[in-house]
Formats: structure tokens, sequence, C-alpha cells
């Protein structure tokens, strides 16, 4: 399965979506190339299409195909390779105390609503078009391939953070994290480095982190987890 040519013959089709609104950048239209149809894209198939730049949202796998611009590039952390830096030793330091659940996914209205004070705190200006019951089912409940909940508490037993994570062949993807906007340290960056060190406890090799934009401030945390890497040109290339 080597790219989306291969993958038909296992039964997914692809296309392209008309121009839309690009999310991440002003002024520009976006399109995306979709897997369909979306209840054959299983764990199997979505390791093979995550490997060729996919990125999941709910049942819909897609990969940016835009006409004029490739500002999405898919990034992920080396995890067998990644070494805690002074900093991030800190940070867990900080929220070693956490008590760390995984759950499959289903509803629970803890979650939905710490996720609706996360969206109001982090991201007012869309806020009403992400904060329904629906919107929240569709995009972090409804999954085809093997995911997960994964909480982290307060030893009260307050919920502080939930990662949406679906668990690969070949590694971790980080979907979706939200977490309580006014609480102390860094809630989002220890999400990923716990998801680093489990990835690592399983032997899993990488932790995709969906896709990193050089132009939005808002990505840049990403590539502060070193060594990563970029897919560019149909293959993936180090940082380094």
């Amino acid at each position: 399965m080597g790219n989306p040519d291969d993958l038909q013959a296992h039964t997914l089709h692809f296309y392209k979506t008309a121009n839309y609104p690009c999310s991440y950048l002003p002024d520009r239209q976006a399109r995306s190339l979709v897997a369909a149809p979306a209840h054959f894209v299983d764990t199997a198939r979505y390791s093979a299409l995550i490997q060729q730049g996919f990125r999941r949202s709910g049942t819909f796998s897609y990969r940016p195909e835009c006409d004029d611009c490739q500002a999405c590039i898919p990034i992920r952390v080396d995890c067998q390779r990644f070494v805690l830096r002074r900093s991030w030793r800190r940070i867990i330091k900080q929220h070693q105390d956490l008590v760390v659940s995984i759950r499959p996914l289903s509803w629970h209205s803890e979650h939905f609503d710490l996720y609706v004070r996360y969206q109001q705190a982090r991201h007012p200006d869309s806020v009403h078009d992400s904060t329904g019951r629906s919107e929240y089912i569709q995009y972090l409940l409804a999954s085809h391939v093997h995911s997960r909940l994964i909480e982290f508490r307060s030893p009260t037993g307050r919920l502080l953070a939930v990662a949406l994570t679906d668990f690969l062949d070949h590694g971790l993807s980080a979907v979706y994290t939200f977490y309580c906007p006014e609480a102390a340290g860094s809630l989002g960056t220890y999400a990923i480095l716990w998801q680093i060190q489990y990835a690592q406890k399983l032997g899993l090799p990488w932790l995709y982190l969906g896709y990193w934009i050089e132009q939005s401030p808002k990505m840049s945390y990403k590539t502060r987890f070193h060594p990563y890497q970029l897919y560019q040109a149909g293959q993936w290339l180090d940082s380094d």
C-alpha cells in the first residue's frame, strides 16, 4: 500500500473536494483528497494512509490537495530517538501526580463540559460552530479505527485533560487534546510527552501530530518535539 492507487485495490477510492475556505490561513482556499467509503477505513488501512500524509477527523480521512498551496505538512515525532530535555523533565515533574486512564470512545458529559470550556477559552471565534453536542460526537467520538480517550485527573479526581488518540500499527496519532484552560502548568505539552513515552513503552516508533504550517503560530509547538520527520514530496524526511 505505497500510495492511494495501491489502496484502490483494497476497496478504497479517492476523490477531491471542491474548494472551501482554509481553516488555518486567512484568505486562502483549500481542497482535500478524501478516502471513501469512510467505513472501510479501519485501523490497518488508516495505518497505511497516515504514512502517506492523511489525517482523520471523525470518520473522514483526508489529505490536503490544494491547488496553489502546500503549506500543510504532516509531522511525526521519532519516539524511539526522543530524549527528554530539561524543560520537558520540569513539565513531567510538575504533573507527575496526575492519574491517567485509557478509556474507550463513549459519551461523558464531564468530557463534553470540559471541551466546551476549552473551546470558549482557546477558540472563541469559532466556538458556536464547534461546541454543539452533535459536532462533538461527530468529531471526537466517531471512529472506525482503534481510538481511545486518555483522561488526566488530579489526585482528587478532578478531570483536567482528555486526549483523543488513535492506536495504529506503527505508532500513536494525537488526534485532539482539550484541557482545563485555567489549570496551572502545561497540560497540552504534558499530554504530548505522555503519549511519546507511552509509544516508547509499547515499542511504537512514531507519534503523529497532524499537520504543521510554518506560517501558523498555533502550529509552532509541534516542531519543538525533536527529533521529528516531515512528509514532503511523497516521503518522510528527518528534521535534521
